[in-house]
């Protein structure tokens, strides 16, 4: 959090959190094979900072409808992104114990 001072989409929690959860994801991406960077690597990324860029978006919008649609938009977001760890980790990209620890976090937030 960057203290009093920012963006309001850096105070939230939910946007804090969401950050989180792409630092997550970049490191395990980057331990996928190599022919997957183009592949699953990269749409697992673009759907993990999705999420983050939606609620920032939204929470510059000038009406809470027009944020809760963002928020929306970012839930798909995480919905696509839990879709390709799964595929992720039927492909033996990902271990049973890092989809679990990806899976869990976010159902806790």
């Amino acid at each position: 959090m960057t203290g009093s001072t920012g963006f309001r989409f850096e105070k939230l929690d939910v946007w804090q959190k969401s950050m989180e959860w792409v630092d997550k994801i970049y490191r395990i991406v980057s331990e996928f094979p190599s022919e997957e960077k183009f592949g699953l690597s990269s749409q697992l990324k673009r759907s993990s900072l999705s999420v983050a860029s939606n609620i920032a978006e939204g929470s510059g919008r000038s009406s809470a409808k027009d944020f809760a649609r963002f928020v929306e938009i970012a839930y798909g977001s995480l919905m696509e992104a839990i879709c390709q760890c799964t595929v992720a980790k039927r492909q033996g990209f990902l271990t049973a114990e890092a989809f679990q620890h990806l899976y869990l976090s976010e159902q806790k937030n």
